[in-house]
């Protein structure tokens, strides 16, 4: 676990070929696309890196505008747009090959007090009573055969630098028609203190960043009794969010509460709310995603 946490760390640590341009690499993958959590992770780093340390990103948004290469790197411009008093703003432009594959803007904020209050957090039982969502993934790999278990391999190596439990786990190969919502606990599967130079919120953020993209736009799809192995199903991100409400540590245990209120168009929405082990909401997300389902 930890050396697929170690592969994610330097994923994550990008070369600084100029002032404001960045150069990320993609892992060896069966793939033919560049996972969505990556590139929105890495951007996130190109940008943390031309803001003092004393901000930290409390909002990004983002569009995927082509699928990316895993076997072509990707260059990361960082446009800076404003720095002021307490809010700092960044552009980051995602290319390959001349063309831009996605745009995100981030804003960054000097930490300060101010009114406070937040939802609940659902009570549900914790990740030490689950089972293990990556082992889930293997028995069901290994008990398919036939185009769907070889989909199902594709997403696997993806998943493993992330630890899952799920509350309520999902029958991917035999799927069947369920309310849109999901509860998913996760956490780095390794200790970050131990394998990154430095130790770091920012960091933090964007490993969490990262994990995001994982089960978000699947739970627009649970009403309608599809799966994400689908062959007749067309999935891609659209756009993708994340607000940054207090500070935590993606390897420590978080809770992923997802509900989709709608879809439509071939597109679904889906939200998502982390909350600590202690039960403090720490971040949110929203994402739009591409749910096509070719009929022929």
């Amino acid at each position: 676990m930890s050396k697929a946490l170690q592969q994610l760390l330097d994923t994550l640590a990008l070369d600084k070929i100029d002032e404001t341009i960045y150069r990320g690499q993609t892992p060896e993958t069966s793939n033919k696309r560049v996972f969505g959590g990556q590139v929105f992770a890495q951007a996130m780093r190109a940008a943390q890196d031309t803001v003092p340390e004393d901000r930290m990103v409390h909002s990004q948004h983002a569009y995927f505008l082509r699928p990316g290469d895993p076997s072509v790197p990707i260059l990361y411009q960082v446009d800076g747009i404003r720095d002021g008093g307490s809010f700092t703003t960044r552009r980051v432009v995602a290319s390959q090959r001349g063309k831009a594959i996605f745009n995100t803007e981030l804003s960054f904020q000097i930490a300060e007090q101010g009114l406070s209050h937040q939802i609940d957090m659902p009570d549900c039982p914790g990740p030490e009573e689950l089972g293990d969502d990556n082992e889930r993934w293997k028995e069901m790999i290994a008990k398919q055969r036939d185009k769907a278990g070889a989909r199902a391999a594709v997403h696997r190596p993806s998943l493993r630098p992330i630890e899952m439990r799920s509350v309520d786990p999902i029958d991917y190969a035999n799927p069947s028609s369920r309310d849109p919502e999901q509860k998913v606990w996760i956490k780095a599967s390794g200790s970050i203190a131990d394998l990154a130079e430095t130790d770091s919120q920012p960091l933090h953020h964007a490993i969490l960043a990262y994990a995001s993209d994982f089960n978000l736009m699947g739970t627009s799809l649970l009403p309608h009794g599809v799966s994400i192995m689908n062959p007749k199903l067309q999935p891609a991100s659209l756009d993708h969010c994340i607000w940054f409400h207090d500070i935590f540590r993606a390897d420590e245990w978080l809770l992923y509460v997802m509900d989709s209120p709608r879809s439509s168009h071939g597109r679904g929405l889906s939200r998502g709310s982390f909350y600590s082990g202690d039960g403090r909401l720490v971040a949110s997300t929203i994402q739009e995603g591409l749910i096509r389902l070719h009929r022929d």
